[in-house]
């Protein structure tokens, strides 16, 4: 008998996959058989690990209940997942909109920022910066605040024409300086865009508090985030945090923005706050944005999308958040960080480990041809795949990342396991990294 055909559109359309058959706890199976330790955690979704029990009561419960009632009613779920996020969000943040995912959180705080300045009477606000070497989503609204050249030149004719500043990527200062001397210059780079669009045109900057899956988890200097929240308030935008990989725990904190001290007009979620149990995500608003919209003359104003807030997501969600703060995962995140940390600074002595940075369960391997000149592999080398492919046949999931040194060139790997790793596991991920590094290594030698 022939095989069966698939139907599906797969990402790569070329790759066979395995199929999937259950997990738990930090471990997938497939369909043969085979064991995978979840070293990237989904990528850097799934915080509290696969199988919880806590989760799948709770989603079971509300689908007994009620899963779509659409946006005539309110629901319970929904009420308290806002609370709890709410609760682990920082001091004066407000109110929350529901959406299935991180993406479509940008889309919405794109409309919110816009909305805001309209409701001000400040109609010439429609520019938003971000970053080079960014990434907030796919969509076409957020996919021209990323500032990921290989991801985005195939959709040039469809972007928006959004301006984009430096990143704070010490490893590889655009500027050509040096932390401390710099004086974080980085930071100042936003003022220079702002006034050279015109400072009536800017209505926000957009940052992720730990530059992720596009750089390998760079990490600004303390002085970073206090300086463009300065600026953001002296000419009058808006700051919005994107949070779909560090929130929720992920840092070793509630939130990656957390470790600066400072606080945004709105933080996007997404990734971790349901864990992989169902697509959600979320835009929080600060009182002080929110203040604005109940002063208007309106109600209302067109922001879409038919599952926001569906209570079966937001119940998954509230399970999630309760489990987290139940069993002290946030804690546990910053304590195995550490020990993550202090493992894998072993690694650098391998041939290609050119920095290793990140926060908490955060941790990136930058990977270079010459690590004295830092020089980055050209991309058709492929590199960091070819590391997380021979891993991934030993039994180990990470994330790879191209692009690493200017949007094209550059390769790295991310490390992003469920809070629930143990000691041990970061040991065998170790392990497993220095066999596989140095093979790779010899093969571009050879």
């Amino acid at each position: 008998m022939a095989k069966e055909r698939n139907h599906v559109f797969y990402r790569d359309w070329r790759k066979t996959f395995p199929i999937i058959q259950s997990g738990e706890g930090i471990y997938l199976f497939d369909t043969d058989g085979k064991k995978y330790l979840d070293g990237s955690g989904g990528p850097a979704v799934v915080n509290i690990g696969h199988g919880v029990r806590d989760v799948i009561d709770a989603m079971t419960e509300q689908a007994r209940k009620v899963c779509f009632p659409y946006i005539e009613f309110a629901s319970e779920a929904q009420i308290e997942l806002a609370k709890k996020v709410i609760d682990f969000a920082p001091p004066g943040m407000s109110r929350v909109y529901f959406v299935s995912g991180g993406s479509e959180a940008t889309e919405i705080a794109l409309k919110l920022v816009r909305q805001y300045h309209l409701e001000r009477g400040e109609f010439s606000r429609v520019k938003v910066i971000s970053r080079w070497q960014s990434y907030h989503g796919a969509t076409i609204g957020a996919l021209s605040l990323s500032g990921h050249t290989s991801r985005r030149i195939d959709y040039l004719p469809y972007l928006l024409n959004f301006p984009h500043i430096h990143p704070p990527y010490c490893y590889r200062c655009s500027f050509g300086m040096k932390y401390p001397a710099c004086g974080t210059y980085c930071a100042y780079d936003i003022e220079r865009a702002i006034k050279q669009e015109g400072k009536e045109s800017i209505a926000a900057f957009i940052a992720e508090p730990i530059i992720g899956n596009t750089v390998g988890a760079a990490v600004p200097p303390p002085e970073y985030f206090p300086i463009i929240r300065e600026i953001c308030d002296r000419y009058g935008i808006l700051f919005v945090v994107d949070e779909v990989i560090t929130g929720f725990g992920r840092t070793g904190k509630n939130f990656g923005i957390d470790h600066w001290s400072v606080i945004p007009d709105l933080i996007i979620t997404g990734k971790g706050m349901s864990s992989g149990y169902t697509s959600l995500g979320s835009v929080i608003v600060h009182e002080r944005v929110y203040d604005v919209f109940l002063k208007s003359k309106r109600s209302t104003f067109f922001l879409g999308y038919t599952f926001s807030g569906n209570p079966l997501s937001c119940a998954v969600g509230l399970a999630v958040l309760s489990y987290i703060e139940k069993h002290g995962l946030v804690e546990q995140a910053k304590c195995l960080g550490k020990y993550l940390f202090e493992r894998f600074s072993r690694l650098k002595e391998l041939p290609m480990v050119g920095d290793i940075r990140g926060k908490g369960l955060l941790l990136g391997i930058e990977l270079v041809n010459d690590k004295e000149k830092r020089t980055p592999f050209e991309r058709s080398r492929k590199i960091a795949e070819s590391i997380t492919r021979r891993a991934f046949e030993r039994g180990l999931i990470l994330m790879s990342g191209s692009g690493t040194a200017d949007g094209v060139s550059g390769d790295h790997i991310v490390i992003s396991p469920p809070f629930i790793i143990e000691e041990e596991q970061i040991e065998e991920i170790a392990g497993i990294l220095e066999k596989v590094i140095p093979e790779i290594h010899a093969s571009t030698i050879s």
